[in-house]
């Protein structure tokens, strides 16, 4: 194969359709607008429009909003700790941080922080530092015989 003879693969490229070029093309005169009217003109947005009827994105009633305060926490399991240590991702003698998670590529984008959620088994001793983790997770670490800090705030529980 020589570079000269590289091309696409059949229908791999479609060519343009050339619009108002004569009607025997097919698509001369109107260029497949059809005759006047609204949808013939340019710029003309009717997503939505219902003929005048009450469009059903105004009938029916808003819900809900959108929280801006919120936090968002990668979510990752103790099972899913231990098969990285398993795998030798993990080092177990090491502190388990946001780095090393995502040296191990278990974490991309950190996001607001790390949740520990306790799904699976662990049997490795490890010290690990999150931004938050379960009360599961955090038994399931401690009986293993390593220990879990979070660093976000706790929530305050309601006194009444």
């Amino acid at each position: 194969m020589k570079l000269n003879e590289i091309k696409d693969n059949n229908g791999a490229r479609a060519t343009r359709k050339r619009v108002g070029r004569g009607i025997g093309s097919g698509t001369g005169k109107t260029s497949g607008s059809g005759h006047k009217g609204q949808k013939a003109r340019s710029g003309v947005s009717i997503y939505g429009f219902e003929g005048g009827q009450m469009p059903i994105h105004r009938r029916l009633p808003k819900r809900g909003f959108n929280n801006i305060f919120r936090k968002q926490y990668v979510v990752i399991n103790v099972g899913t700790l231990q098969a990285a240590v398993d795998n030798k991702k993990l080092d177990a003698k090491k502190t388990v941080d946001v780095a090393a998670l995502q040296a191990a590529g278990l974490v991309t984008k950190a996001k607001d922080g790390v949740r520990l959620l306790g799904n699976g088994e662990i049997s490795a001793k490890l010290t690990i530092e999150v931004a938050g983790a379960s009360a599961s997770a955090i038994a399931a670490v401690e009986k293993a015989g390593g220990s879990v800090t979070t660093t976000a705030p706790a929530k305050a529980k309601d006194s009444e």
